[in-house]
Parts: structure tokens; sequence; C-alpha cells
């Protein structure tokens, strides 16, 4: 089974067109998701590697009149590999792998930043709230040949399950309603070790940024920085942000 490359970020767009093969122990899921999505790739470089997403191959249908800075709660963020997911994939990347260490990836959607950090040599553990979204993570695990390190658990933030503790936690466009505010912080102190670290990614036009940080800045210590991208001929600034418990 192979499954055509639609469409590529920064360079990778350069190689649309071109067909991956699927593994055949996750084959079954494809056909299945098939059942219900028009599929396809979308090629992503990270750091001169090239890495593989299934996607769906139109996500029109599913955010047509869907404005996702005026009401980001009618908006399916998993649909979409976001500018900031490639932000936080860059820094899994540069990260150094440390034996033992355990990162959790909230919200993950298609996973950019998770199976990137999988695949460099990270034990990740990648969640979301719906089994099918973690459908679609399975097989790119599988194509990137990054399964032995990348994990995956729906998760639901207002009823969390028991899936350990972690030195890292990582989440890209996580803060999409308030309402989610207090349920993500429960997040952090429940599944965070001590002396652990939290990054987080959005784009800088999202509104519920400074609200949310500052209802985090009496219990952590926040360092942000911007990175400027450039993404289908607009200047994007994506905040990664750094959060420490005090």
């Amino acid at each position: 089974m192979k499954i055509k490359i639609s469409r590529g970020t920064g360079e990778a767009a350069k190689n649309a067109k071109r067909k991956v093969a699927v593994p055949e122990h996750v084959q079954d899921i494809v056909k299945n998701l098939q059942k219900k999505y028009d599929l396809d790739f979308e090629a992503v470089k990270i750091k001169g590697r090239e890495f593989y997403f299934l996607h769906l191959a139109d996500i029109e249908p599913l955010v047509a009149g869907k404005d996702i800075f005026a009401n980001a709660s009618e908006f399916p963020f998993w649909v979409k590999i976001w500018e900031a997911s490639l932000v936080m994939a860059n820094l899994m990347a540069a990260m150094p792998v440390k034996p033992g260490r355990r990162v959790l990836e909230l919200g993950a959607g298609l996973a950019v930043a998770g199976l990137v950090g999988a695949a460099c040599g990270h034990d990740v553990t990648i969640t979301d709230y719906e089994d099918e979204i973690m459908d679609f993570v399975r097989v790119s695990a599988a194509v990137n040949g990054c399964e032995d390190n990348a994990h995956t658990a729906t998760l639901d933030w207002l009823k969390p399950s028991d899936i350990g503790e972690f030195d890292v936690i990582i989440g890209s466009e996580v803060l999409f309603h308030e309402r989610f505010f207090q349920p993500l912080l429960d997040c952090f102190k429940r599944y965070l070790k001590p002396g652990g670290v939290i990054y987080m990614a959005h784009d800088k036009r999202r509104k519920s940024l400074a609200p949310f940080l500052k209802m985090c800045q009496d219990s952590y210590v926040i360092a942000a920085q911007q990175q400027i991208m450039k993404s289908k001929g607009e200047t994007l600034e994506i905040v990664l942000t750094r959060m420490l418990p005090r």
C-alpha cells in the first residue's frame, strides 16, 4: 500500500507528488480511516531529515467558515499541521537525548513534535482526546520508523488517567478555550516530575496565551522567546514558552 504526498512544509514542499509506503502492520488502520476520510501524507523537513505525517487530503469540509482566532472552540485543531508544532519539533530534535527521560505531548493532534522527538531517540508518550486521532499517529510512527519510542494514549484533560510522571511536557497550540485552562494546569501538576520542565508553542495571535500565562505566573518561572516563520507567503510569530515549577 502506498499513499501520495500531496503537500510539504518548507523545503519538503519541493518533493510533493511522491508516494509513501505504508508498513503492512498498520495497513488495516489506514483502510479503516479511508472509510471516512481521503488520506494523504504531508512531508516535513526538520534538521535536514524528512518526516511524513498521515493527514486529511482535504480539510476544508471540516474547517470551512471556522475562525481559529475568533472562535477556537469550534475548530478541529487536530486536522492541521501547525507552524507552532514545527517550532516544537525543532526544539525536540535539538534536545540531547537523556536515558530514562520521559516526554509527554499533550493535545498532540498529528503529533509532529512528539514523533520527531521519538525519531530522534526520546521516549515520548503522545496523547489526545480521541483514539481516532491516535490512529493517524500510529500510522505516522510506523512510517517514520519510531514506534519503539512513540507510545500513544487517549487523554481527556477533564478526566485524566494514570499514565505516570514525565520529565518534559510539551504542547503546541493547546490553549484553544479558557474552560480548559484549569484542567491543563491540573495535568501539568499531575504529570510533571519534580524538577521537570514544560514547553509550549503558540501563534502570537492566539489571544488565550497571555491570560493563561498570567494564571501560571505564581506557580511557574516563565521564559518566552519569539520565532519568526514564513508560511504560505505569510510571516508568523511563534511564541515558545518554557515553564519551570517554582
